[in-house]
């Protein structure tokens, strides 16, 4: 279980640090300015759901796998500009892998403390969307969960299919895996379709 979730944090990390790692490029930043973007986006959502459970020190500060592989994702995104500018679309699709892995792995992780079903698809969400609240944040602007298509509800509905499967003593592997391909699918068809919750309107 412990590699598993770790697996899957490693798998997001990568995700979301090329995804925050793009949003400094975009905004002419440094290259250090650039890396602490990567570590951000990659890292704090987790970092929040570590502090919330009690598992501390955070896994990104006890492991150097996650600097490392944030910090990679950086570099390579801060060098490689025109490539990762010409691949926007697969940015996106990895923007949308980062959410489903960690929408899970929070789940997973937050069921392992002993969570009810309920806050742990909560928790999942939070580690989903945490970094990219961060990051926006860091870049002055509204968070994007807060105006995109479906991007929160994407990573809590995944994470409650998570959730599900595990209070109905389902096999967790086959849930995380069906609760990962629906948050990925959700995000996906919702970039395509436009698809978006109610916004508030100023006549």
């Amino acid at each position: 279980m412990v590699e598993f979730l770790r697996i899957l944090d490693l798998c997001g990390t990568f995700a979301f640090a090329v995804s925050g790692a793009t949003a400094g490029v975009r905004r002419n930043l440094d290259i250090f300015g650039v890396l602490v973007l990567s570590f951000a986006a990659s890292s704090c959502g987790g970092i929040i759901r570590d502090l919330l459970i009690g598992s501390v020190p955070p896994a990104a500060f006890k492991d150097w796998r996650y600097l490392t592989v944030s910090v990679i994702a950086g570099i390579i995104t801060f060098f490689w500009k025109p490539i990762i500018r010409k691949l926007r679309y697969w940015v996106l699709c990895l923007d949308a892998a980062g959410l489903a892995f960690f929408a899970v792995s929070g789940t997973v992780k937050s069921l392992a403390f002993g969570l009810s079903p309920i806050m742990s698809a909560l928790l999942g969400m939070i580690t989903a969307i945490g970094g990219g609240m961060v990051r926006d944040v860091l870049l002055a602007e509204v968070p994007n969960v807060l105006k995109q298509e479906l991007y929160a509800v994407a990573a809590l509905l995944g994470a409650s299919v998570v959730a599900i499967g595990h209070y109905f003593d389902h096999t967790l592997s086959a849930s995380t895996i069906i609760g990962g391909l629906t948050c990925f699918a959700l995000r996906l068809i919702s970039i395509r379709k436009g698809w978006q919750l109610p916004v508030a309107k100023i006549k």
